[in-house]
């Protein structure tokens, strides 16, 4: 009788593309953003253990250049720190604007911008995440759904590298 219900779990869970994994034993080791296919990959030892679909900002093509390009930007940083309250739901920092980025900012007379964050939807606005999640509408952040954020905060350590790509 045991294995019959073990059995009907596991049936049940693959048609409901359910993913047993223990987040606890899942922690990964990089965050991969594609920015060209609004995906973002979490992988452990160089497997993809999750995928999500993300909303960008409203001008993603292209590295971040300045304060208002509502871009997200493209290279190699680090999920510095956690932030719980914010104006959306759960955010992690990307460790944007780095030492090159500042230094062409400089370059070009503008500010580099900042606070560029991966977080959930906007507070209060949680239910219209289906709708809102199929287009870029941040200011340059990566969005995921409440959900989706409260999986990856149990998946993803502060101090993780993250990298991003066209």
């Amino acid at each position: 009788m045991r294995f019959l219900i073990l059995l009907l779990f596991f049936s049940f869970a693959s048609i409901a593309n359910v993913d047993l994994v223990n987040v606890d034993l899942v922690k990964v080791d990089l965050v991969k953003v594609d920015k060209s296919k609004n995906l973002m990959y979490l992988i452990k030892q160089g497997e993809v253990v999750r995928q999500y679909h993300i909303a960008l900002g409203e001008n993603p093509k292209g590295h971040k250049q300045r304060q208002g390009d509502e871009r997200t930007p493209e290279g190699r940083y680090i999920l510095d720190y956690k932030k719980e309250d914010s104006s959306f739901y759960r955010a992690m920092h990307i460790s944007y604007p780095n030492e090159v980025d500042l230094a062409n900012a400089k370059q070009n007379g503008v500010s580099a911008g900042g606070l560029i964050m991966i977080h959930g939807q906007k507070n209060g606005r949680e239910k219209l995440a289906p709708i809102t999640q199929q287009y870029n509408w941040t200011d340059g952040c990566i969005a995921l759904t409440n959900e989706e954020m409260d999986e990856f905060m149990a998946l993803v350590n502060v101090g993780t590298p993250i990298e991003i790509e066209w």
